[in-house]
């Protein structure tokens, strides 16, 4: 566990020069520590330290080992050989979500929510509900939502009061890193393939997951996916109050919630009109939500207040546009195979997608999809560095055009699609071949459709 003052006056090495681990190096600068960033790659556009931390690129030196301990940025791989020689030479390991929370006041009330999908929208739909019970508390109690969504913990950490909400939205990558990460309500959303290139298979992959619940306690709460046939085997390892939803009509885990086609209903009385969001799965984000914030003592009132004023999410099964009959749809945060489903289940059972499939791939099998593309697809459109292995798997199977490129993809369907169509962004990849982040993604994806409109 990470102890400031057992650290004080000691070195710190922050891998990796993102988003959190400038955050991290900050936080660690602010609280008097000397503080060396090491990064990979190399960055001719450095972020503004203000000379007090030690930066450098393009590789990582002697000067790692040099310090006292390391923080690890969550993308970084375990195996690395910066981490393997650290851990020969005992240099102490943390992530930044655990380094940060060791500058939150123990008291506070941390919601910690994951998932293969679903956390984004579950996890700001949570923390609009915590506002707003928030604001109404006396004395006010105000709500920071962070970890994988929006800036990172180490950004606001020290402004957090111990009568304060925290709902953090954590991956994978996060958890594996986080040996003592002890939330006072956890919520699994689901589990299905992604990241395995990453974690080196499933079972790397759910125990990842697992660790959400391994140092909860009784007096904490933990919600899961009833209806998750993956989530179910996790069961027995929680020690904490638990609570299960499911929309599905038949489920592994007895269920405390269930959804009847107009409101979900639940065991303890409560009749919630679920927010106007596309398709069954944000039904399921939106039961998250209220179990988690029920289990703080919200009252159901307010939680149907947000409900009703909850909208999607950009990037998330997004509509962009309509022209010439045709819908554009973005759905950028679709980063594995499960989400591109859940995007076609959320249309009618007609063959008139043009989806746009590609990008780096992430190590499962598309032919997984094949089902739904022969149900909802007219044609897939293949970009990024997938092509060869979504072409080699479908082949035979489906009408693929292979398109290279964003651009590409978007005229080519525009000059075939037809009134009625939907030219659908749902990649089921990661988006680092080409962009930034799946966030660039969708704003280019957009941005060509604007400009389709626009000649």
């Amino acid at each position: 566990m990470f102890k400031p003052a057992k650290f004080q006056g000691k070195k710190a090495c922050v891998l990796g020069l993102g988003r959190s681990g400038i955050a991290a190096a900050r936080l660690l600068a602010g609280q008097g520590f000397e503080v060396l960033v090491s990064e990979e790659k190399k960055v001719s556009t450095l972020s503004d330290f203000d000379g007090k931390i030690e930066v450098e690129t393009g590789g990582h030196t002697a000067k790692v080992f040099a310090c006292d301990f390391i923080v690890k940025s969550p993308g970084i791989f375990p195996n690395h050989a910066v981490l393997k020689e650290a851990k020969k030479r005992k240099i102490a390991i943390f992530s930044e979500l655990e380094v940060a929370l060791a500058f939150v006041p123990k008291e506070t009330c941390v919601l910690a929510v994951t998932g293969t999908n679903g956390k984004t929208t579950t996890t700001s739909l949570l923390g609009e509900i915590l506002k707003e019970y928030g604001a109404a508390c006396t004395p006010r109690r105000n709500t920071y939502v962070a970890g994988n969504i929006g800036a990172p913990l180490s950004a606001f950490a020290t402004q957090i009061k111990a009568q304060d909400f925290l709902v953090l939205e954590v991956s994978s990558y996060q958890l594996e890193d986080s040996t003592f990460f002890r939330p006072k309500v956890a919520c699994l959303l689901n589990i299905t393939p992604d990241h395995l290139d990453h974690h080196g298979g499933m079972d790397k992959y759910i125990r990842a997951k697992a660790r959400l619940f391994k140092n909860q306690r009784s007096n904490d709460f933990a919600v899961l996916n009833g209806g998750d046939e993956l989530c179910a085997t996790l069961v027995g390892a929680v020690k904490a109050n638990l609570a299960a939803f499911s929309a599905l009509p038949n489920h592994p885990l007895k269920t405390d919630v269930f959804y009847d086609g107009d409101e979900i209903i639940f065991s303890v009385g409560h009749r919630l009109r679920p927010p106007q969001l596309k398709g069954i799965h944000n039904v399921e984000n939106a039961m998250a939500a209220a179990l988690c914030a029920l289990s703080v003592g919200v009252p159901a009132e307010i939680i149907q207040r947000v409900f009703q004023r909850f909208e999607a999410m950009e990037h998330r099964i997004e509509p962009v546009a309509t022209y010439k009959g045709v819908s554009y749809i973005n759905d950028s945060k679709a980063t594995n195979l499960d989400s591109t489903i859940i995007a076609l289940k959320s249309f009618e059972k007609t063959p008139k997608i043009w989806l746009i499939l590609g990008g780096r791939d992430k190590g499962a099998s598309y032919e997984i999809l094949l089902p739904y593309l022969k149900t909802y697809v007219k044609e897939v459109l293949s970009i990024g560095e997938s092509m060869d292995k979504i072409e080699k798997e479908l082949k035979g199977q489906m009408p693929i055009t292979r398109c290279n490129d964003l651009k590409t993809a978007v005229q080519y369907a525009a000059t075939h699609a037809q009134e009625g169509d939907v030219v659908l962004l749902s990649p089921a990849c990661a988006s680092f071949d080409q962009f930034k982040d799946y966030e660039q993604r969708g704003q280019v994806f957009k941005q060509l459709v604007q400009e389709l409109i626009s000649h």
